[in-house]
């Protein structure tokens, strides 16, 4: 990938990365407990792909969103977010006839993952299709980034997955693609596991979490996953570890392990494995290398887990300079400690 951060307006402009999916409104709970009982939330945004586009608008990349939102209340709170946070959304379509999705999600206690409930089922998003394909806007992207989720809510989106990905690898252009497993969306389990794999073999990149991997490859290793997408075209792989932090492969031979970024406190795990993304492809578009974008990714996803919501832990480029200054100057007093 390579990719500079720039300020041009995003009207006409080059677009240095594209995503697609559904953005829904996110209600979360404000006191822990059953959600039938809780009387007050707050409200947010969620999306995966959103998350991502959110992450690496912050960093100074230009992003672009395609999607499609309901003519209602929540529509219009997607797109004034987007807005908010400078992403193009020329290409989000309001439709009159479907609403926006929103979600439920409790309070989570103790680094526990928070229960949610969603509320997307024949939703505008759903009907995203090919005909949502504009090709001299797809052909401003430099760079597509892909999750699981959107291919599973309809048919009809997952062909627009799919066309979206086989148009990037034949114009030559980076695909990072994170599984983001959803089972309740799909048909069948097999049906998940065969077009995810599908897809992530037309990724450069691709970014499970260590169940994720073992679920769509069969293999109990972040050495046996890597392998797998490896073998299968992909340049590079890195896995999701949780608390252990990361392991990486490329199809160099390169490969190795970052630790965690310790946290003090986790409040909402959602949205971690989002940040982790963000963290990875940023990097991997700054010329970083695979152990450098492990570990930015290591890091993002620590600032996620310690806030309320899906991407409000997601830093500036400020943010994620200091945070990256610190973490140096830490690395080298331990060295110097070592030493002594």
């Amino acid at each position: 990938m390579s990719s500079v951060p720039s300020t041009t307006p995003l009207h006409n402009a080059p677009i240095d990365f594209l995503t697609y999916g559904e953005a829904m409104t996110l209600f979360v709970a404000e006191t822990p407990g059953d959600l039938a009982l809780v009387e007050r939330f707050s409200r947010r945004i969620a999306g995966a792909d959103l998350n991502v586009a959110i992450g690496l608008s912050r960093l100074g990349y230009r992003v672009g969103y395609l999607s499609r939102v309901g003519n209602d209340s929540f529509g219009r709170h997607v797109l004034a977010t987007l807005a908010q946070e400078n992403i193009d959304a020329s290409h989000v379509t309001v439709d009159d006839r479907y609403r926006t999705g929103f979600q439920l999600k409790e309070k989570a206690q103790r680094g526990a993952d928070p229960i949610t409930e969603y509320f997307r089922k024949g939703s505008a998003a759903s009907h995203l299709s090919e005909d949502d394909f504009d090709i001299a806007y797809i052909d401003r992207a430099k760079a597509l980034h892909l999750t699981g989720i959107a291919p599973a809510i309809s048919e009809s989106s997952r062909a627009l997955a799919f066309k979206l990905a086989r148009h990037f690898r034949a114009a030559g252009k980076p695909i990072s693609f994170d599984p983001n497993l959803r089972p309740s969306l799909w048909p069948s389990q097999q049906v998940m596991i065969d077009t995810l794999n599908q897809l992530a073999d037309l990724a450069d990149w691709v970014l499970p979490g260590l169940g994720e991997g073992t679920l769509l490859t069969g293999a109990e290793t972040p050495e046996g996953i890597a392998d797998f997408y490896l073998k299968r075209g992909a340049k590079g792989v890195v896995v999701k570890l949780g608390e252990t932090g990361a392991f990486y492969a490329c199809a160099d031979g390169t490969q190795g392990r970052v630790a965690a970024t310790p946290v003090a406190e986790v409040i909402d795990t959602v949205g971690a494995g989002d940040g982790f993304a963000v963290g990875v492809i940023s990097a991997l578009a700054a010329g970083k290398t695979a152990r450098e974008a492990a570990t930015r990714g290591a890091r993002i996803g620590a600032l996620q887990v310690q806030v309320v919501g899906d991407s409000e832990g997601l830093p500036t480029t400020d943010q994620l300079t200091q945070l990256e200054r610190d973490a140096s100057a830490q690395e080298t007093q331990n060295a110097i400690a070592s030493i002594e």
